[in-house]
Parts: C-alpha cells; structure tokens; sequence
C-alpha cells in the first residue's frame, strides 16, 4: 500500500513503477535478454554483470569444481556469500544457471540445503542438468542439497517459500531487474527466520535516473537501468523491517561501450555488497549506545585473524570492542552468534551512539577510518 505522504520517487517505488507501468513487459525484456541475447558472460557491453573483485580462497575452491557451462551463464556482480555457513538453509534469489548455487550448495556442507528462485527456464536447465551428478560426483553427498523452482522473486509465496524458513538469502546483480523491489524486499524479510539475513550485490547508482534511461532495454539487460539510488534502497529497505542496512564491499562499475555510456551521462554507478539482519523488536533506525562489547572468537573458517561484519567494523580476534545496540544484535543474535561473545545487555541506555569511526574498549575512534560507524559507507 502506497503512504500518500511519501516522496514521490519512493511512491513509485511502492507502486512498482519505476521501471514503467507495464510490469510483464519488462519480466518479458528481462527474460529475452538473459534467456536468448546473452549466450555467455562475453556478450556483456559493460562490467556490471561480471565479478568486480577476487572472491575469497574458500569461494575460489568451490568455483574450480562448478561445471563450466554453469559458470559461462553467470552473470553476478560481486560476492554475495559469506563465510562460515555450514548447516545453513539458504535461498538465491533470481539463481540463474545456479552458479552461487553450486558454491553454497558446497560451503553449507551436506545438512545445509540450498534453493535457487528465477524466472527464466533455459537458465534454470542449466542449474538442473549437472545438480545431481555435481553433488554426488564431487561433493560426495548422498542426495542433492540444492532445489531450483521456477518462479518469480516478487512472489515468493507463489513459488512456495514459507514464513521464517531461510537462514540466508543470496542474490547476485538481479534485483535492480525487478520492477517492483519493494515486494522483492518484503517478500526477503518474510521467508527470513530470525536471526536470518539477506546477503547480496548489486548495482545502484550515485543519483536518481530519468526515465528514458530506466526504460531503455539494453540498459535494463546490462543492469543499468533498474539500478537504485543508494538512498533511496536504504528508505526501502527501512520501510519493510531492514532498518539498519550494512555495506560490505562497493566496487565502481565502468561502461565500455560508447553509445550505453552517452546514454547515462554523468550519473556512476557501483556494484555494492549489502547486508541486511533480521532481528525483530532489536535493530533501531539509529545508533543507540548501551554500553555492550562485542568479542570475536576467531571461528569463521578463513577469517581465524580478524573479520569484518561491514566496511567499518572489523573485529580483531579476541580484540573486545564497543559496538552499538544494532551491532550487537547482528553479531549476538543472528546466525553469527556462535562466532561472538556478548557483553552487557540493553537494561541501561547512554545515549545516541558515537559513530565517528571503529571503536576500542576505551571508546576512541580510529584515526583509519572516516566512515560513520554505524552509518552505510559513502560508496554513492
């Protein structure tokens, strides 16, 4: 339901118009682009649908071992899966050909279980053909961990997924292709159990595109055009229950091709690794101090040294160090809780919470960093 007194551009993200008022036409445009004009990766004319950066060693592993059709239809923006997810129930939204599928289907080990949602059926051939053999063969599973339903990431609950039943929610450079991200949105924070969260890359774009650049067809196929102001994400992302998003990673994405980038004018765009925690009644809108101290155990298999929950809170092993009510929670409440010691609760309030950068058990802030602590970084 769309709130008379919102901002227009966020009315029309409410109403699934920013990408035109013909929603089928543009799941059409979508379908045609990734099922028929892109035969593989090459046929990109700009680096927003390919890997920006390196993905870490244990991700690298995994990928050596993905069939190589598989990995020729990817067509991700980042790295969306994070570390230490054994066990874990995980969904990709808009999968594809099943890429990240594969590699998870490998990282949550054989009493995890991975489901992949799209749209689009020759994608989805391709994730189905080599699932069985790839999780007997190499993995060495006595069944397949890895589900794939054709189906719509708006709609979830078409498709089947249950209320609370996911661990984890992947996605990988699709929902800036969605004409109604709101719903995609609501839809993640429903299927999410507590503790959950939605861990995923995409494009967004430093300022608010005019139409004819959101409408046009190449655009929308190479990302572009459905790509959303950074705050404007944030907004949505608040209004269905994600109030304190994280940003992990940012990367700017070039444009090669002349004409596409004539087209787009000034405006930069950048694939970005977000973070969003479901921790019913604990995540404020604000920072709030109450005093807690968050201690890494040095568990997470790749991170024994350190590990960093966004772009400005990283944890040094055994390294107390003062974190707000929300980081608290993220790390004390969520799946990551076996990684972290809690100390302090909420029962006494300090105020707003200081974030003028990482802190130590001494409340100083790092000379190292001028991001705001709490605040998503400064990408767009």
């Amino acid at each position: 339901m769309v709130n008379p007194l919102e901002p227009a551009p966020i009315a029309e993200l409410s109403r699934a118009e920013q990408l035109g008022k013909d929603q089928d036409a543009v799941k059409a445009t979508v379908m045609e682009y990734y099922g028929e004009t892109l035969k593989t990766s090459n046929d990109l004319r700009t680096s927003a649908c390919t890997a920006c950066k390196a993905p870490p060693p244990a991700v690298r592993a995994a990928l050596a071992e993905v069939p190589a059709e598989v990995k020729e239809k990817f067509y991700g923006c980042g790295n969306p899966i994070p570390a230490g997810i054994e066990g874990l129930r995980v969904l990709d939204l808009g999968c594809g050909s099943g890429r990240d599928c594969y590699v998870a289907a490998r990282l949550v080990g054989e009493k995890g279980a991975v489901t992949g949602v799209d749209m689009t059926p020759a994608q989805l051939e391709v994730a189905l053909n080599h699932a069985d053999a790839y999780c007997r063969d190499k993995l060495g599973y006595a069944q397949s961990n890895m589900t794939f339903i054709q189906g719509e990431i708006e709609y979830l609950d078409k498709a089947g997924i249950k209320d609370g039943c996911m661990d984890l929610i992947i996605s990988n450079c699709v929902i800036n292709l969605s004409p109604d991200k709101a719903r995609v949105l609501a839809e993640a924070y429903r299927v999410l159990a507590p503790g959950g969260e939605m861990h995923f890359s995409d494009v967004y774009v430093d300022r608010r595109l005019p139409q004819s650049v959101r409408t046009h067809p190449v655009l929308l196929g190479e990302c572009l055009a459905g790509a959303l102001y950074n705050n404007d994400f944030i907004r949505l992302c608040r209004k269905v229950g994600f109030t304190d998003p994280r940003q992990l990673e940012c990367e700017e994405i070039q444009i090669h091709d002349a004409e596409l980038r004539d087209l787009v004018g000034e405006a930069r765009f950048y694939s970005i690794t977000y973070r969003l925690f479901k921790v019913p009644g604990q995540i404020e809108d604000l920072c709030e101090d109450y005093g807690q101290v968050a201690v890494y155990k040095g568990t997470i298999p790749g991170h024994s040294h350190a590990y960093d929950l966004d772009d400005h809170h990283r944890f040094v092993t055994n390294k107390p160090m003062l974190v707000c009510g929300n980081t608290a929670s993220m790390v004390g409440e969520s799946w990551l809780a076996p990684h972290f010691t809690i100390i302090g609760d909420r029962a006494v309030h300090f105020g707003q919470f200081d974030c003028s950068g990482p802190k130590t058990t001494t409340g100083g802030a790092s000379p190292s960093n001028s991001a705001g602590a709490c605040a998503p970084g400064a990408c767009c």
